[in-house]
């Protein structure tokens, strides 16, 4: 390295042009949406270049970023690790699209809470010097090309273009027999990874998330924290559930010793049912190869996301706090009786609709419900049962082409695409056998 590009690459590497870089990331649109996540850059890069802090640790992130109390538990709350892993895809993407002419690179290298620049290396290719010309290259005259034998006896040079031609011509033909075979074989992949692609009404639906030029965020129940209610017999906000104040009820709550230590460390995990990652493996199985379709647990999930990206919600109000966000906005409701889950609640009845439907152990029911996301900006997915076999069979129901249609059918003629359904669930035993559509409401599209 010349002595000139040492004194540019420290000039690139000053404090004031990395901070200036971290401000031009975080005003970025893949930050416009995000608070929490631009909140959380602006402060790594503060602490780093304007106050020189040497080392940042997750604890006073968690305080300074989050809002945690300063004693809480990094073992058990995750929320610092899980929001830098998200983070640190921002930044990288970033860099792949409006900082793709940035001078400087910037990352969070994994186990990091420190933020490294760098140079970016630009290739040149240097061109390659044309060949000298050589004088006896240069053209004859036409009077020297007139009296050379190929001009006087023409027919051998034509029948070898003839035969070019020819052997072109055969080419392109295997050409265009190779590419239809591979056009074929590329159908014939497209419907084995995307079967639903071929059934129309599955098809207009699913297109909404999965040709969407939005993230799509799978939001999976928390099981833990339905059993830890049930246990301390309490109920959990959104708000509890975001800043785990939650966590205090097991100190409060009147129980053996060893049962709050037992639940202690089985809220500190991410549990899920097997019907619920069933059900979420079957709607990442739709777009397998997508870089857009994303699986979080609930408790590492970020409300803001809720504002930008398609989301599609499973669970239930009390394993899955979440779907408070949008409850206000519903006619039909799974009622939350404290620490369970009661009947649905149909909040304007409508002809010969019931006010309650209440399920046994032969009928269950589930809501679902398709609309704008909290942003206005991206499609919302909820489903939300009695129980875990109701929930399962109406993920069933969406990719029913038969049910979709007749779905379809009954929304017809309506503006808008956004509706929500009430579907009545015949099971046996916990395992769901049927379902049918029991009332539906249509949404204005805002």
């Amino acid at each position: 390295m010349t002595q000139a590009e040492a004194a540019l690459t420290e000039a690139l590497l000053d404090a004031d042009t990395c901070w200036a870089l971290v401000e031009r990331t975080a005003a970025s649109s893949y930050f416009k949406r995000t608070t929490r996540l631009r909140d959380l850059l602006l402060f790594i890069g503060r602490r780093q270049l304007r106050e020189q802090c040497s080392q940042l640790h997750e604890q006073e992130i968690g305080v300074e970023v989050f809002g945690r109390p300063a004693s809480y538990d990094t073992n058990v709350d995750n929320i610092v690790r899980a929001n830098v892993s998200e983070l640190r895809k921002r930044i990288e993407t970033y860099f792949e699209g409006e900082g793709r002419t940035e001078p400087l690179l910037m990352e969070i290298p994994r186990g990091s809470y420190r933020l490294v620049f760098r140079k970016r290396v630009v290739e040149v290719v240097e061109p390659v010097p044309a060949p000298a010309a050589d004088p006896s290259d240069a053209p004859a005259s036409v009077s020297q090309a007139e009296s050379t034998p190929a001009a006087r006896a023409p027919w051998p040079l034509n029948f070898a273009a003839l035969a070019v031609i020819f052997v072109l011509c055969g080419a392109c033909v295997a050409l265009w027999v190779s590419n239809r075979s591979m056009r074929e074989e590329l159908t014939a992949l497209d419907r084995s990874l995307y079967p639903w692609r071929e059934e129309p009404a599955v098809a207009a639906f699913w297109s909404a998330f999965l040709n969407s030029s939005q993230d799509t965020d799978v939001v999976v129940p928390d099981a833990a924290l339905g059993q830890m209610e049930y246990y301390t017999q309490t109920s959990v906000s959104l708000r509890d559930y975001l800043d785990r104040s939650y966590l205090g009820q097991l100190q409060r709550a009147p129980m053996n010793a060893g049962v709050r230590d037992a639940l202690r460390s089985f809220t500190s995990l991410n549990f899920v049912t097997l019907s619920a990652i069933e059900m979420a493996d079957r709607i990442m199985a739709l777009d397998p190869l997508s870089k857009k379709l994303h699986l979080y647990f609930s408790r590492e999930y970020i409300p803001s996301f809720i504002d930008r990206d398609n989301v599609i919600l499973l669970g239930d109000p009390v394993s899955n706090p979440f779907i408070q966000i949008i409850e206000g906005r519903l006619n039909f409701t799974v009622d939350r009786q404290g620490n369970h889950l009661g009947p649905v609640i149909n909040h304007a009845p409508a002809g010969r609709e019931q006010p309650v439907y209440v399920s046994t152990d032969n009928t269950g029911y589930c809501v679902v419900a398709y609309l704008p996301n909290t942003g206005h900006s991206g499609k919302f997915l909820l489903i939300q049962g009695t129980s875990p076999a109701a929930t399962q069979a109406a993920e069933f129901f969406l990719l029913s082409e038969p049910q979709m249609a007749a779905l379809k059918q009954k929304l017809s003629g309506q503006n808008s695409p956004y509706f929500e359904v009430l579907l009545r669930i015949s099971q046996v035993t916990g395992t769901p056998l049927a379902a049918s559509i029991e009332a539906y409401r249509v949404h204005a599209d805002q």
